[in-house]
């Protein structure tokens, strides 16, 4: 039985390996050679990149899917949903997923590979039935993991569940690499004795087990595994295309494929993984398996690198790695894959940033213990839902259920505000509100990434003076580069201190300000949310230390806020 392959190398491989970065630009020189190699499927839209499109790149996601796509004419164009979540991190009423769904297939998405974080089929329903009814291909998909929760009878029973909404085919989402060899064996036997549709396998190599799941995954039926050509491969990305074709020639898993056709476009990528040399951490790429313990997925680690060095933390990784199964056991065994992995992970960081559990508890972590974001595959205990919740009860219905239609009143307001030129610029403010106002109206600026040669950058702030250690000894030492010239730090205004300021509050994380709760002369009670900081991708309120009169706020909605900032002073 012929394997057929997914390429993965412009959606998860960059998003495993160079947290989501790769441009636009440098996909569109090489996605008409991809298309002539003879995959099933080439993985390119969808998880975080449209998020990182807007925030990070100054790139119109829906753009992006439109020029990969023109250049697409032998192979399936594939996008990973996250459900009723879609390409966000909250859950989105039937309107906008609706909505959603249809531009994305008129865009040129013909596979949806659908999931659900805790895998609550419920969250998965509705986009299926879009997804359906505009006769794209969607595939159901099963969120692997390991506790006393997931079992093999979990998991068929889950596959069944999906063949019965009408999925064209299933999905085994190894996010973290953890699926071994011997698990492979027993799940994809046991869904094939249970299910006429394909089964496909998706695993990361953050383990190293996963080339060896591929093989026996082989033997027991699979009928697509997902692969990312060698130069983005290994590490927390997936096992190397050429490899698995390799490996699989002569057998009766062939792929069909020729080792030639790959010559080109593995050169190119070798290319450009040199040009992203800047972004790509050693950690994403090394096999870890301490992964079996922690459970991160591919795509998580690397942003977590990335997170913890914004926050001036990465000193705190293996605290926080540590941190992230005890989390994972107390909110009920969830998948790490997103938005739950973001949910476990920051809560993660944030107890130990804190230096104290659960002291800081972003918005999203309430909700999923709500119920928000659907049913735990785990009871989670009464002890934390009181620490979380306090005494408020989960919802048991499903989440979307209880939400009122969005999009209407979202397209009125960016009507208002002049950013509704199309229903795919309404949708991107719908998912985005705090971020898309600014990308929308030309205001967004690329992010500056050591991605340019730096012969090209003309005008950069960088710092200039250094503690660098060598052999136990500390020395201090000033720099400044070559090809541009320093921003002398005296230009920029001065930060209020603690010390200067009475009744000062400070930021405890590196973020944005999303929102302030107060103005000038309000009375506040300790304890009161006096401002919303997004960091690490979640809201997390800042409250007031103490009870009074706020006398002065230092900070704006949209600015960039540091750990120790002080935004606002109450007397």
């Amino acid at each position: 039985m012929s394997v057929k392959i997914t390429e993965t190398i412009l959606r998860d491989a960059h998003q495993s390996l160079l947290a989501t970065r790769m441009r636009t630009r440098d996909m569109l020189e090489v996605v008409e050679q991809l298309d002539q190699v003879g995959y099933f499927s080439l993985e390119m839209w969808g998880g975080a990149t449209f998020d990182s499109c807007i925030r990070y790149l100054n790139e119109d996601p829906w753009q992006r899917l439109r020029d990969i796509k023109k250049e697409m004419k032998n192979t399936y164009a594939q996008m990973l949903l996250r459900g009723q979540n879609l390409v966000g991190y909250r859950h989105y009423p039937d309107d906008v997923v609706e909505k959603f769904v249809t531009k994305s297939y008129q865009n040129g998405i013909d596979i949806f590979r659908i999931f659900d974080a805790v895998n609550d089929i419920r969250n998965m329903e509705f986009p299926i039935k879009v997804a359906k009814g505009l006769g794209a291909h969607v595939q159901g998909t099963v969120c692997y993991t390991i506790s006393p929760v997931h079992t093999v009878e979990k998991y068929v029973e889950l596959a069944k569940q999906l063949e019965e909404l009408e999925c064209d085919s299933i999905c085994i989402k190894d996010m973290a690499g953890l699926l071994s060899p011997n698990n492979a064996t027993r799940i994809i036997s046991a869904m094939k004795k249970e299910i006429s549709i394909p089964i496909s396998l998706h695993c990361h190599c953050t383990s190293g087990m996963a080339p060896m799941s591929y093989m026996a995954a082989c033997g027991a039926g699979i009928d697509i595994l997902d692969t990312a050509l060698s130069p983005l491969a290994w590490g927390t990305s997936q096992p190397p295309t050429e490899s698995v074709v390799a490996a699989l020639q002569g057998t009766p898993y062939d792929t069909g494929l020729d080792l030639n056709a790959f010559e080109e476009v593995v050169t190119y990528f070798k290319d450009l993984k040199e040009k992203y040399r800047g972004i790509l951490d050693p950690i994403s790429e090394q096999i870890d398996t301490h992964v079996l313990i922690y459970q991160i997925p591919g795509g998580m680690l690397s942003n977590l690198v990335s997170q913890l060095k914004e926050q001036n933390a990465l000193d705190k990784y293996d605290a926080v790695l540590s941190e992230m199964p005890r989390v994972r056991e107390e909110l009920g065994f969830p998948p790490l894959v997103t938005p739950t992995s973001q949910i476990v992970g920051t809560q993660a960081v944030l107890n130990v940033l804190m230096g104290e559990r659960y002291k800081v508890i972003p918005k999203e972590v309430k909700d999923y213990v709500r119920g928000l974001y659907g049913r735990s595959p785990a009871p989670i205990s009464p002890e934390i839902i009181g620490k979380v919740i306090g005494n408020e009860e989960p919802i048991h219905c499903r989440p979307a259920d209880l939400l009122k239609p969005e999009y209407e009143k979202r397209k009125k307001e960016a009507e208002e505000i002049g950013i509704a030129d199309s229903e795919e610029n309404i949708l991107t403010y719908v998912l985005y509100p705090a971020i898309a106002p600014k990308f929308l109206k030309g205001e967004m600026e690329e992010e500056a990434l050591a991605v340019v040669a730096p012969a090209v950058q003309q005008d950069y702030t960088v710092p200039t003076h250094f503690k660098v250690e060598v052999d136990d000894e500390i020395y201090e030492v000033k720099v400044e580069p070559l090809g541009g010239k320093v921003s002398v730090s005296e230009a920029s205004p001065k930060k209020p201190s603690a010390e200067s300021i009475r009744g000062a509050v400070s930021c405890s994380m590196q973020g944005m300000v999303l929102s302030l709760k107060v103005k000038v002369e309000d009375t506040v009670t300790e304890g009161d949310t006096v401002a919303v900081i997004e960091a690490m991708k979640m809201e997390n309120s800042v409250n007031a230390p103490h009870s009074g009169t706020v006398r002065e706020i230092f900070v704006s909605e949209g600015d960039t806020v540091s750990p120790g900032d002080i935004i606002m002073s109450i007397e």
